[in-house]
């Protein structure tokens, strides 16, 4: 998948997979992976600098990783780029500066947090060219007014809102929707009501495509293991012993042989 038409074009088709990535290295990791496409989140100040929350990621530090990430996957995947915390509430010049530098940096769609208050900015974007995707549900960016980290649209009531702001971000002109941590017959009933894909993160398995951050999936976080992650690779053991392997080949001598020196 290397551009906004190849991901239009799967809803309902074939379901979507999408990894974040960081760094060169990483993205270099999911280039030649049969991984559809990239996200460079704004969770790069919790996963890579150890932030509590999200809100450290500014426009230029989200402009500098989508920069290396985009290097590192040679226009092999459809690449996104997160809207740090507040870019698209402070009017429509500077979602615009925000969205210039992203995509200058080589991204070829823009994620934006919620739909209420700023309609318009999605709008705007849009149409000045800007391929925008949409994200509901938990919104890490909002989490303190969402009171914590927490499965959303429970309620009748809560479902329907979660409802009127996904058809909202349709009609604002997204070509795609992230639905995370809501129940999943809301999550079935969300993709069913959008022409547009739904990209779900603990959504259930029924929206277009599922979305997980790189070190999770492979076990490179210890100690984060949230219900809605499936830890494909044990990354950490491997890491761990590669690391203990080393040390113990320098204390012992061994490292490095004759053969490792010049």
């Amino acid at each position: 998948m290397k551009s906004v038409l190849d991901f239009k074009a799967r809803k309902g088709k074939a379901p979507i997979s999408m990894s974040t990535a960081y760094t060169h290295w990483e993205a270099r990791f999911l280039a030649s992976s049969p991984v559809d496409c990239v996200l460079v989140g704004d969770s790069v100040a919790t996963v890579v600098d150890g932030e509590s929350t999200t809100f450290a990621a500014t426009p230029e530090i989200m402009a500098r990783h989508t920069a290396a990430v985009a290097r590192g996957l040679a226009g092999e995947k459809f690449l996104i780029a997160d809207f740090p915390f507040l870019a698209a509430r402070k009017g429509i010049n500077a979602a615009v500066e925000c969205a210039t530098l992203l995509m200058r940096a080589g991204a070829h769609a823009v994620k934006i947090e919620g739909i209420d208050g700023h309609e318009d900015v999605v709008r705007h974007l849009v149409q000045s060219g800007v391929p925008v995707i949409g994200h509901l549900g938990l919104t890490p960016q909002s989490v303190n007014a969402l009171g914590g980290y927490k499965v959303q649209g429970k309620t009748d009531t809560a479902a329907a809102d979660l409802l009127r702001q996904a058809l909202a971000v349709e009609a604002a002109g997204a070509v795609g929707l992230v639905l995370e941590c809501v129940p999943t017959d809301l999550a079935r009933e969300i993709t069913d009501a959008l022409s547009i894909p739904v990209i779900g993160i603990g959504a259930g398995p029924h929206t277009d495509g599922q979305v997980l951050v790189f070190h999770d999936m492979l076990g490179l976080n210890p100690g984060f293991n949230p219900k809605f992650v499936r830890q494909f690779a044990d990354g950490n053991k491997i890491v761990a012993g590669g690391l203990a392997s080393f040390a113990a080949a320098v204390a012992d001598g061994s490292f490095p042989s004759k053969k490792e020196s010049y």
